[in-house]
């Protein structure tokens, strides 16, 4: 009879290390998958699904908090509105209900938040849910590709990080395309890691897939983490270099096809059956992504291509410190210090590593996706707003996590050193200071960080007294512990060092929840610090309107007056008066223009034309009624030609337009010159002129 050898005991799991899983119990079925769900798996630590849940709930509550204080981005409220009313808005990603002209982003964030606002009605926590959800998906989704490499604390360090990265609070508050953005670059991420341990096809195509749907949420900024993406499969995955190669070629065709479906379709209708393509120079989507969304944001207004791409003040002058001055360094650069050196200190302690290593993959994923974030938003000449670097939050969040473990378990390992070869002995204390270096850097850069808002609240000081004591704290014991040999010391000034990293932060995200918004087009986090000037769009040029109210004066998600949208509340309708039309010489519409118009219509398709987006957006809003936008964001669009308004005028659809002294540009001086010769002024409003058919030659 053959006796069977017993299986080899298995490996010890060290400290950090990510265990296997177990198997559900047969015949678990789906109540077995809920008590995981709930409870974790069974080789977790206790603690760790609780504090998962707790991370989570306090995401929710960060990004969901006093919802009604919401103004969001009104340009792409009134384009969401918009698509309630019509689908072909909706597919075109239209300002207007009529279809005149698109806002200057892809449409697949106002498809998200559209079609929440067609199942739920139009309103503000039915524009912000699908927020919400992605903003604390991103949190989820990270804590598990950090804990599936480097365990239990790592992922849920780089969890709790992510949801206190102050812009990232700010943006999930707001109705910008950004946090749908992240999401669905985390998501590529996750699927490439996949890929790269299990060394399959599919895998690396839904990756493509995925970081096709970010461009089609905001076009080439998508596609930074992208050369990360490239090397770190070409490098670690575990298959052989000819089917790496081709599997990325099968991937990057999926990647293209996902990207441009939505580009070549519109591009192909002819432009007399769509809308205007805003912030293009022809009319043409690939001139969209290649000009005012691409180049031009990189450039800037000098670049040969993408020339509409504005001044970098939003966010300070372009240059490596951009991400530390006054502006940013509150918003995004708390854990940077400890970012970079756990970066550093991480590949070189799996330096010697296999190639297919998991864990250096994965340090080369997220130091990746940091430093190419880094490196474009520092460096851009284009357009900058705050409020893009919350793309950058998740490879800090992940390489603080991972370095949290990692140089941890180098200080403990250099600590107990003893009985080893000189040589190695004096490597071992040298990695031995790095945990304290890092901790020591972090907070002394938060403590500048409060500085340079002291008096702005006792928030921050208070802030600012905790990061100094724990992080004196921290470092002092993990140095006497590391002397002493006490580990339980070393524990507990871990536990410090984690306060005085995120005490700072969670000031700025607990002041950005919790503090009316006065800007929903360019929202920020904390006390300001000089870098107003506006909002603004994602990755899109000019300034965008303040976002302190929405045209009635209604939190951004309320219906506009008469719409007769699920949510009509009390009040709706009510305006500012004295409002701007901006771009128009000073132009005012007032809520009395705006009721005047609705009565006088006629049957018309849009209730008037006038300059640009943000006081097509603001009269869409209060109105109810589609707008013409004649210029687009900035007033230099060609959306409108004399020949394009004397057809409309000539049609009926058409009969009124708001005209200044100054016009807006070449064109629109010939519209000027034609409407003040041909129409009628409306005597009771300044620069407001009717026309009808007759009026056309």
């Amino acid at each position: 009879m053959t006796t069977l050898a017993p299986p080899p005991p298995p490996a010890p799991v060290q400290d950090g290390e990510p265990r296997h899983r177990a198997e559900p119990p047969a015949g678990g079925g789906l109540a077995a998958r809920a008590r995981r769900l709930l409870t974790g798996a069974p080789e977790d630590p206790r603690w760790a699904r609780p504090a998962l849940w707790a991370i989570l709930v306090l995401a929710t509550a960060l990004y969901a908090w006093n919802l009604s204080s919401v103004t969001g981005n009104t340009f792409y409220n009134a384009a969401v509105y918009s698509g309630t009313k019509s689908w072909k808005a909706f597919f075109f990603g239209a300002l207007d209900a009529g279809s005149f002209i698109t806002v200057d982003k892809p449409p697949f964030a106002l498809w998200v938040m559209g079609l929440s606002a067609r199942v739920l009605g139009y309103g503000t926590w039915q524009l912000m849910l699908p927020m919400v959800a992605v903003g604390t998906g991103s949190v989820a989704l990270l804590y598990r590709m950090v804990k599936r490499d480097f365990g239990v604390v790592a992922g849920t360090i780089a969890a709790l990080a992510l949801t206190l990265t102050p812009i990232t609070v700010a943006i999930n508050r707001d109705t910008n395309p950004d946090p749908i953005l992240v999401f669905l670059m985390l998501l590529g991420a996750a699927a490439l890691m996949k890929a790269v341990r299990t060394g399959r096809l599919m895998p690396l195509v839904w990756s493509g897939v995925a970081i096709g749907f970010a461009f089609n949420t905001k076009m080439m900024q998508a596609y930074v983490v992208l050369p990360a993406f490239f090397l770190v499969y070409l490098w670690a995955a575990r298959v052989g270099l000819g089917r790496r190669i081709r599997n990325l070629a099968v991937g990057t065709v999926a990647l293209v096809a996902s990207s441009a479906w939505w580009m070549v379709v519109v591009d192909l209708i002819p432009a007399s059956s769509r809308p205007y393509i805003g912030g293009s120079t022809d009319n043409t989507v690939w001139d969209l992504v290649i000009g005012y969304n691409g180049f031009g944001r990189i450039f800037g207004a000098g670049s040969s291509v993408g020339s509409q791409g504005n001044g970098a003040s939003f966010g300070g002058e372009a240059g490596l410190y951009r991400m530390v001055n006054e502006i940013m360094g509150g918003q995004i650069s708390w854990l940077i210090p400890f970012a970079l050196i756990a970066l550093v200190g991480g590949l070189v302690l799996r330096g010697r590593a296999p190639r297919t290593d998991g864990k250096r993959a994965a340090l080369m994923l997220w130091g990746g996706w940091f430093v190419l974030h880094y490196l474009t938003f520092a460096l851009a000449e284009g357009t900058f707003h705050p409020y893009y670097v919350t793309a950058m939050a998740p490879g800090i969040a992940a390489l603080a996590g991972i370095g949290a473990v990692m140089l941890y378990r180098a200080f403990v390992e250099g600590s107990a050193a003893m009985g080893v070869p000189p040589l190695e002995r004096s490597r071992e204390w040298g990695r031995g200071w790095v945990l304290p270096g890092a901790v020591a850097a972090s907070a002394v850069w938060a403590v500048v960080l409060l500085q340079r808002v002291s008096g702005s609240g006792t928030l921050y000081t208070v802030a600012e007294v905790v990061v100094g004591v724990a992080g004196a704290v921290a470092v002092l014991g993990l140095l006497v512990g590391r002397f002493a040999k006490r580990r339980r010391l070393i524990g507990l000034a871990s536990l410090a060092a984690l306060v005085a990293l995120l005490a700072g932060p969670a000031a700025y995200s607990v002041s950005a929840a919790t503090t009316a918004s006065g800007n929903g087009t360019n929202p920020t986090a904390g006390p300001n610090t000089g870098g107003g000037m506006g909002g603004g769009g994602g990755m899109g040029g000019g300034q965008r309107p303040s976002g302190s109210s929405s045209s009635s004066g209604q939190a951004m998600g309320q219906p506009p007056a008469g719409t007769g949208s699920a949510g009509d509340t009390e009040g709706a309708g009510q305006s500012q008066t004295g409002r701007t039309a901006g771009g128009m010489g000073g132009t005012q519409v007032s809520s009395e223009m705006i009721s005047y118009l609705k009565k006088n219509q006629d049957g018309a398709a849009w209730l008037v034309a006038v300059a640009t987006d943000q006081t097509a957006s603001s009269i869409i809003l209060e109105s109810g009624e589609p707008v013409i936008s004649m210029g687009g964001w900035s007033g230099t669009d060609d959306a409108m030609t004399l020949a394009k308004l004397k057809s409309l005028v000539k049609a009926g659809e058409l009969h009124y337009i708001v005209i200044s002294d100054s016009g807006q540009g070449s064109s629109n001086s010939e519209i000027s010159t034609w409407v003040k010769k041909n129409g009628t002024a409306v005597s009771d409003y300044s620069g407001l002129y009717r026309l009808d058919a007759s009026d056309v030659a």
